[in-house]
């Protein structure tokens, strides 16, 4: 009976502070007058379950479409145990991305801040995170890096693809993180295939299971496993730092741990060392989780449409014939192909991958007549601009063709279409994705034809397809 009792005590506290945030947020909406409408939901979970089960259905922004129809394109609810204001609309999203760290500074679930580390990158501001994101776009956007990276980028795929048979299904969600999980560990530290490089990616599986789960460390909880693989692999990344800090000094630039020794001051301990370190781990992320979807995504559109897929074909086999099948491609033969580029942009505009950006107000603001009070966070949703029908005619039809109307190019300074966020945390590795995208999408239309099973998307926790997008291929004869 005593846990009962404590139970019910526990409930009761946790509904006192409740009710009492309620009241203060009403009595900060009478004085002000100007902070968006919304509904709070349930004591505790808010209106949660309704967000989460927006996730398992076709439509990926009902949540969001339902209460903007009800209290307009910027709106207050509860959700992930926060009370937040959400903006559907893309002026507001623009404002809050690009007003980094005078007035907005970022806030995330707290099993992500535990499992990123009081130093990382996603919590970085100021002139730490300024520097640092000017060191990585220079150096990924650097001409010597990108036609090195397209010869080991074509050399993944191909190794990949070497692997695959008539005889079986290819899970396409599976077998693009050995390309792109590969290739962003040569990026980040110029590691190769071999013990290392096998060890890393079996421990950020583990690892990365966390950044969605319930913030508790108790031994084997899914945030305390994921703990543990992240300190057995700053363990292996620090041996890799501090080796080449001790050995290759003078020797140049080639990958992101030479662009962090030469340039961002070290302390006087070796916690610089792991700062480092954690920052390296938390980059690895597009490897194992946003490219590879974005990959995936690209072959279920195609698959699904076939006059795009006819399409990129088409222009495809002429750069072949162009190149005459020989492999001297630049990465500007990739990044030139303009169909290709409108096939990537639609795949992001519609794959959502990165479906909003929180962020916390350090001060308050007024956003196009909107208060949004001082503490409070603000959920930028993309996916809702993305899929906005008076933004993008037909959303939810996949439509390359729609770049060409619009005339977006590839659409990165549009604040319409942002799959790749913006402001001062726009992401350093734009070119990157996009060149990698088109290497993988020009082999593997010119070397395959296939039929993908039926499968499902499904937009929580991460995006992803229910049964990782089975395939069965045939060889192209060229």
């Amino acid at each position: 009976m005593a846990w009962i009792m404590g139970l019910w005590s526990l409930m009761g506290i946790l509904l006192c502070w409740w009710f009492l945030g309620v009241k203060k947020d009403q009595s900060r909406v009478k004085k002000n007058g100007k902070v968006p409408k919304g509904n709070m939901g349930w004591p505790l979970l808010g209106e949660t379950l309704d967000f989460i089960a927006c996730g398992y259905t076709s439509n990926p922004v009902s949540f969001m479409t339902k209460r903007k129809s009800l209290y307009g394109s910027v709106f207050k609810t509860n959700i992930l145990g926060t009370g937040v204001i959400v903006s559907t609309d893309p002026e507001v999203n623009k404002v809050v991305l690009q007003n980094q760290g005078n007035i907005f500074v970022p806030a995330y679930p707290k099993s992500i801040r535990e499992l990123m580390g009081q130093h990382s990158i996603l919590q970085m501001n100021g002139n730490t995170h300024r520097k640092l994101h000017a060191l990585l776009g220079g150096f990924l956007r650097s001409p010597h890096f990108k036609t090195r990276i397209t010869r080991d980028i074509e050399h993944s795929v191909k190794q990949c693809f070497a692997t695959w048979t008539t005889h079986q299904p290819i899970y396409v969600q599976d077998q693009v993180k050995k390309i792109t999980f590969t290739i962003l560990v040569r990026v980040l530290m110029s590691i190769g295939p071999g013990e290392d490089l096998d060890f890393l990616k079996r421990e950020f599986e583990e690892f990365i299971k966390g950044l969605i789960c319930l913030p508790i460390k108790l031994p084997g909880t899914r945030l305390y496993k994921s703990l543990k693989a992240k300190e057995r692999m700053i363990k292996i990344v620090q041996r890799i730092i501090e080796e080449r800090n001790d050995n290759n000094k003078g020797s140049g630039v080639n990958d992101v741990v030479d662009v962090l020794l030469s340039d961002l001051h070290k302390g006087e301990s070796k916690s610089w060392l792991r700062i480092m370190s954690e920052n390296i781990i938390e980059m690895m992320i597009p490897g194992e989780e946003t490219l590879p979807t974005a990959m995936t995504m690209a072959v279920k559109f195609l698959s699904d449409y076939p006059l795009a897929l006819s399409k990129l074909l088409e222009e495809n086999m002429d750069l072949k014939r162009r190149k005459n099948c020989s492999d001297d491609y630049t990465w500007t033969d990739y990044l030139s192909l303009q169909f290709t580029q409108h096939v990537i942009s639609e795949t992001l505009r519609m794959a959502n991958i990165v479906n909003a950006i929180w962020r916390k107000a350090i001060k308050d603001v007024d956003i196009k007549g909107y208060l949004i009070p001082k503490d409070w966070c603000v959920v930028a949703s993309l996916t809702s601009v993305h899929m906005d029908d008076m933004i993008y005619e037909n959303p939810f039809e996949f439509d390359p063709w729609r770049w060409e109307r619009i005339g977006a190019g590839t659409g990165t300074s549009n604040h319409c279409f942002t799959p790749f966020g913006g402001g001062q945390r726009l992401c350093p590795g734009i070119e990157l994705s996009r060149l990698e995208l088109s290497i993988f999408l020009h082999h593997l239309v010119t070397t395959y034809g296939w039929v993908a099973e039926k499968d499902e998307i499904i937009y929580f926790p991460t995006v992803k397809m229910k049964r990782k997008l089975p395939i069965s291929i045939t060889t192209i004869d060229t």
